[in-house]
């Protein structure tokens, strides 16, 4: 099997880890004369269409978010990644806790798998460089190799989740191997913090994914009351012991991305 055009001067390959690689659009060439002028300041923004293209060894699986498979080509398969009646209920539940989706395909065997294009940054991360795991702000997960293990981190204490606006529950990866993640912000943006023995306070929900091992909590940003009061701070999320986060240096922009982006993006997602 050959495959051409894949690549060009329009579009390529900006990242590969492992059997991942992030497929990006210099240009969208697929336009019209209506929104054009909209797409050509997107692009000059860094806001493009963005592929994961997994390259399928036959040794490996991939597992992937519902719906996103675009095409495959070779001796690939999917199945549904069920193995039994209480795996189906416990996978339900983790997707209706962490915004994922209840079933995640898995596909296998020697070829190419392309997912639909998406206007998000696609991270690849090693899961196995962050020690016990990673934990990721909910609808992060795009993908992963079938290596990896997923499972439900819940949070130690109920303000954590209500007071620090994070959720009481978020997906967890550990193990051996690939995860591809979606991210509002580019990774060359994201502030990655080190912590040995240590703790990062941060105002709001900035961290998008962290080491599973840090303590999570919800504390007053000095002292007391008033003090938090006074200096307009409130309350902070604090990550605690050894471990990383990386976060983003502005706000969440999910909301704003959803009410901007052109129609085509939204239904591509």
């Amino acid at each position: 099997m050959k495959i051409y055009n894949l690549e060009n001067k329009e579009r390529h390959i900006i990242k590969r880890l492992g059997y991942f690689g992030v497929l990006e659009y210099d240009r969208d060439l697929s336009i019209n004369s209506l929104n054009a002028m909209e797409h050509y300041f997107m692009s000059q923004m860094g806001v493009r269409r963005r592929q994961l293209v997994v390259n399928m060894s036959g040794r490996n699986t991939v597992v992937v978010q519902a719906g996103t498979m675009q095409w495959m080509a070779g001796n690939v398969t999917a199945t549904s990644g069920v193995k039994g009646v209480g795996d189906l209920f416990g996978k339900a539940f983790r997707g209706a806790v962490t915004k994922e989706s209840a079933v995640k395909p898995e596909y296998t065997g020697q070829g190419v798998l392309v997912l639909e294009p998406t206007y998000k940054h696609i991270i690849l991360v090693d899961v196995a460089q962050w020690g016990a795991g990673i934990t990721v702000e909910d609808g992060m997960f795009y993908a992963c190799d079938g290596t990896v293990h997923q499972s439900i981190t819940a949070r130690k204490t109920l303000s954590s989740a209500v007071l620090g606006n994070e959720g009481l529950f978020n997906l967890s990866l550990s193990g051996q191997g690939i995860a591809a993640l979606e991210s509002n912000v580019p990774e060359e943006e994201l502030i990655v913090v080190d912590l040995e023995n240590d703790e990062i306070k941060i105002d709001g929900n900035m961290a998008v994914c962290w080491s599973s091992n840090l303590q999570f909590t919800v504390e007053k940003s000095t002292k007391t009351l008033i003090g938090s009061a006074v200096s307009g701070e409130g309350l902070v999320n604090v990550y605690r012991g050894t471990g990383r986060v990386m976060m983003s240096p502005v706000a969440n922009t999910d909301t704003w991305l959803n009410a901007t982006m052109p129609k085509k993006a939204n239904a591509a997602k």
